[in-house]
């Protein structure tokens, strides 16, 4: 049997690994909600350079709008010069999780809201983002960011039902 400041010990040592896990997921969210805020920052001022180099330089970023597959600062910095001139100039974004794989490795999720005027009006695209982020050179900076827009609401079920002979 062991000792009762045996237990007292394991559970404050227990206690102590749990707290310290706790502040340092709390200070790597932190980090990273600075990294996302950073990121829209440049996006709304255009600075499609800055937004590049929040990349590693292995970076890449994957959208189904259209169909993007960017690697590297330069790509992606001529992602968004195309993505400016053709009308998008707003974007919002929120940071819905971040789940640290250890020290140096995180993944992070959330929303977002894009806006501009394109040619043909105005323009709306609301999605969801993930990230996987590293915390490179004293700083954390994107490994990989995807970008998907919401699927378009689902048309009723009686619209969507095939049309038919009637009896």
């Amino acid at each position: 049997m062991r000792a009762p400041w045996t237990v007292s010990a394991i559970a404050a040592i227990s206690f102590a690994v749990s707290a310290s896990a706790q502040q340092s997921n709390q200070s790597t969210r932190q980090e990273i909600e600075r990294l996302v805020a950073t990121y829209a920052e440049k996006f709304n001022k255009q600075d499609f350079a800055g937004i590049a180099g929040l990349y590693t330089t292995d970076g890449a970023l994957v959208s189904q709008a259209p169909n993007v597959v960017k690697t590297g600062p330069q790509e992606i910095e001529q992602n968004y010069q195309s993505a400016f001139k053709s009308g998008v100039n707003h974007l919002e974004l929120t940071v819905d999780q971040v789940s640290p794989l250890g020290t140096d490795v995180a993944i992070s999720m959330g929303e977002y809201h894009l806006t501009g005027q394109g040619q043909n009006g105005p323009i709306k695209v609301d999605g969801h983002w993930t990230g996987v982020d590293v915390h490179a050179g004293g700083t954390w900076k994107i490994r990989l960011a995807t970008a998907f827009p919401n699927p378009p609401p689902a048309a009723s079920s009686a619209a969507a039902m095939p049309s038919g002979p009637t009896r």
